[in-house]
């Protein structure tokens, strides 16, 4: 396995055609920054047209989680302007996996919650361990999710079912997200990344520019619906604006149940 450019929030390496990259703040559960969103970013950009890569693995280090949300105390204190600038940038970087040319597999190690199931649910295809968990929790911070959150879980898993657990803030275990089509194996954690590599190993016998575009012509039909992503972004923006926002994040990071007074 080969190292590649040295980032600060993530692990980068590439193997047999496979570029791996690993979310590397195990000690913050990988929550999202905004500089593990840039350096995501850059990563994928960096190999659209290398033709020696012919699919990506993303993953989180450690065994616990994939990515556990945003990094709340990071933006706790945001302007409706930065909020919205925040959630148009992440928008940027998970459209930038979206349509990556090559395959992109999510192995989730753990919990994706917040920004960490919006991330995963950018790739093309997911797998997940048994011990994984899913969900949107961001009504618990008095906001919406940012980052297509509303726009992706609706079209994975059906509008009833997303409107459910984006309105409750639950959790989804793996073979719930199995069962509704959130993830699409269930896996050991020990098998996680050989089942990643087993699928791309596959996929590697195919034409890589049919593969590619396979992958412009599914996200086109989606692209139609882009309005949604547009209104997403101004009403996540909206939020940083708000009392309840501010009571949630100051809840979060004080470690107590938030009041919530709708306003």
């Amino acid at each position: 396995m080969t190292a590649t450019a040295m980032y600060q929030t993530i692990i980068t390496e590439s193997k047999d055609q496979i570029f791996y990259i690993t979310i590397n703040r195990e000690d913050k559960l990988n929550a999202l920054n905004i500089q593990t969103l840039s350096d995501i970013k850059n990563a994928v950009l960096s190999i659209y047209d290398d033709s020696t890569i012919r699919g990506v693995i993303l993953t989180g280090k450690g065994t616990k989680a994939f990515a556990a949300g945003a990094d709340i105390a990071e933006f706790a204190n945001f302007t409706v302007e930065e909020g919205t600038k925040m959630s148009e940038e992440g928008h940027g970087v998970l459209r930038a996996i979206d349509h990556c040319p090559k395959p992109v597999i999510a192995a989730i190690n753990g919990f994706a919650l917040g920004g960490g199931n919006e991330l995963a649910m950018s790739c093309h295809i997911r797998i997940c361990s048994e011990r994984a968990r899913f969900g949107q929790p961001e009504v618990n911070l008095g906001i919406t999710p940012g980052y297509a959150g509303t726009q992706r879980l609706a079209q994975l898993i059906g509008k009833g079912r997303a409107l459910e657990f984006l309105m409750t803030g639950d959790m989804m275990d793996a073979q719930t997200a199995l069962n509704y089509g959130l993830v699409n194996y269930v896996v050991p954690q020990e098998q996680l990344i050989s089942k990643a590599e087993e699928l791309l190993n596959k996929i590697k016998t195919k034409a890589p520019m049919a593969i590619a575009s396979v992958i412009r012509c599914v996200n086109a039909y989606y692209e139609k619906r882009a309005d949604g992503n547009d209104v997403e972004i101004n009403e996540f923006g909206n939020f940083f604006g708000s009392e309840d926002f501010i009571e949630g994040t100051k809840a979060f990071l004080e470690k107590r149940p938030a009041n919530f007074k709708g306003n």
